[in-house]
């Protein structure tokens, strides 16, 4: 069943016809979430992350296998959007608490909380798959690159649009402190092999 979140709303903006061109094939694009890495160290680095970003959302996420399949899903739509992956978390515990099926006093809709006019702008039009994990996730992590594109960088100012309230400090502040105090993660450096000694 769904559940109220009290997140604010992203608000409708008109775009030019590229722009809505370039963010309708971002969401539509049918490749499988799936990382690659060129390194055997970029894996075990990811593996890590997995690890402790699992632990840390035990509480909220209980399954083990949902929560693996969330985080991996996080971790390529926001690479794939050129995102913080602790941002992403941040922003999702501010906006629905890691709710899947949350919808705000504004009707946004699941974990990243998505308003529903962008199903329509750059999707589908089909409201309900923002309650999918990955659909929601798409969509916000291309919403929220969009943002930060339009503010040339300024994520103070992005976070503000995200959220319906451009230029307010609240909730950029309660983004920034949930990302410090909850989802602050520095990567461990990863033992090199050691070459086997030559015999002889």
């Amino acid at each position: 069943m769904p559940r109220v979140a009290h997140a604010g709303a992203q608000q409708y903006e008109p775009m030019a016809d590229a722009v809505r061109a370039a963010l309708a094939a971002q969401i539509a694009d049918p490749r499988p979430p799936a990382r690659r890495f060129e390194k055997i160290e970029e894996r075990i680095a990811y593996l890590a992350w997995l690890a402790e970003m699992s632990e840390r959302l035990g509480n909220r996420v209980g399954d083990y296998a949902a929560r693996v399949e969330f985080l991996k899903t996080l971790d390529y739509e926001a690479t794939r959007a050129g995102l913080d992956r602790q941002l992403m978390l941040a922003l999702i515990q501010v906006e629905s608490n890691f709710r899947k099926y949350a919808i705000s006093i504004a009707g946004a809709r699941g974990l990243m909380q998505v308003m529903p006019f962008w199903t329509r702008i750059i999707g589908d039009g089909e409201t309900r798959h923002l309650f999918s994990m990955r659909t929601n996730l798409r969509y916000g992590a291309v919403i929220m690159r969009h943002y930060l594109d339009i503010e040339r960088g300024d994520l103070f100012m992005a976070l503000g649009r995200y959220n319906g309230s451009r230029g307010r400090p609240p909730y950029p502040d309660a983004i920034h402190a949930i990302w410090k105090n909850r989802w602050t993660y520095e990567a461990k450096p990863v033992a090199q092999p050691v070459p086997n000694p030559r015999v002889g």
